[in-house]
């Protein structure tokens, strides 16, 4: 939709911190300070902008009476990754520094975001765990996110590896032309062999097949070994940290996240992901509420 006027909204585009921003006001006037909704779109960090989202955004302001921050962070391979991670961090410090002027109570304020957006809402408040100095989130909205790239063969992977819009294949090259990386990695990617034994050791009592519900996993079948290419490793280091793996978050941080909700869809390569999250959240004790669209897609 182009911005226009609108009965129920103010709609104004400002810049917080320099990174552009649609914040959606609902006119009608409130007793005390609303609810603030910091919203980052979808699009694998590469598609997407603010305008492609007003539909969105406008019906989020109208229906939860919230003041909604749509943030048109830079996209790649223009503007080089972690780029769209750290402009969305810097929209939601701003944020939650100047809630006030946008009569938003900073402890009230929900990070949401849908696909890579989930991603960006997902790092962003693993990062402000460690921040002393800023009101705490209130709560994490993950829309179908993506939360790790060490494992592409869990059983979401291979139900729905020739999915239209989003195919297992297209995954793994989507994420390495964000990372402006060479595709000819992507079937050692799809493989696993980028990963070194150590830390699949490490890390298989997060992502394992073993911690899917048994109904989700009709027809799975273990992948074959793969062998390690350190080559390949080098190259795609960026996918084995918390920025675009924040599945793999120490306890210590995932026990400080925000309550959170979670949507999956059956239909989807990364439903497994968002499972994962949910088991490893309740398991440090943050509160989760999980919607699963048992007909739904990426």
């Amino acid at each position: 939709l182009p911005l226009c006027r609108d009965s129920q909204l103010c709609i104004k585009d400002l810049h917080f911190d320099e990174v552009p921003v649609r914040i959606y006001l609902p006119r009608v006037p409130s007793a005390g300070n609303r609810r603030g909704v910091i919203f980052f779109h979808g699009g694998c960090g590469m598609f997407g902008s603010i305008r492609s989202y007003e539909r969105i955004c406008r019906n989020i302001a109208r229906k939860a009476d919230s003041v909604v921050v749509s943030v048109g962070y830079r996209l790649s391979p223009e503007y080089k990754y972690p780029t769209q991670t750290l402009d969305c961090l810097t929209a939601t410090e701003h944020f939650l520094k100047t809630a006030g002027n946008y009569g938003v109570d900073a402890a009230r304020v929900i990070v949401c975001g849908d696909s890579a957006g989930g991603t960006f809402a997902a790092t962003v408040c693993q990062e402000l765990v460690k921040r002393r100095d800023l009101p705490k989130i209130r709560a994490q909205v993950l829309i179908y996110p993506f939360l790790q790239a060490l494992n592409f063969n869990l059983p979401s992977h291979q139900q729905n590896a020739f999915t239209a819009f989003l195919s297992r294949e297209r995954t793994v090259r989507f994420i390495l032309k964000y990372l402006n990386k060479d595709c000819s990695m992507k079937e050692a990617v799809l493989a696993g062999s980028h990963v070194p034994e150590s830390m699949n050791l490490k890390y298989r009592k997060w992502i394992n097949p073993d911690l899917i519900p048994e109904i989700f996993k009709p027809g799975y079948k273990p992948p074959l070994p793969s062998s390690f290419l350190p080559e390949v490793h080098e190259e795609t280091k960026e996918l084995l940290k918390t920025r675009l793996s924040p599945l793999i978050a120490e306890d210590a941080v995932v026990c400080c996240l925000p309550d959170t909700c979670l949507i999956t869809c059956q239909h989807d390569v990364l439903r497994d992901d968002g499972l994962l999250y949910k088991k490893r959240l309740e398991d440090n004790n943050v509160k989760v509420n999980w919607y699963h669209v048992d007909d739904g897609f990426h």
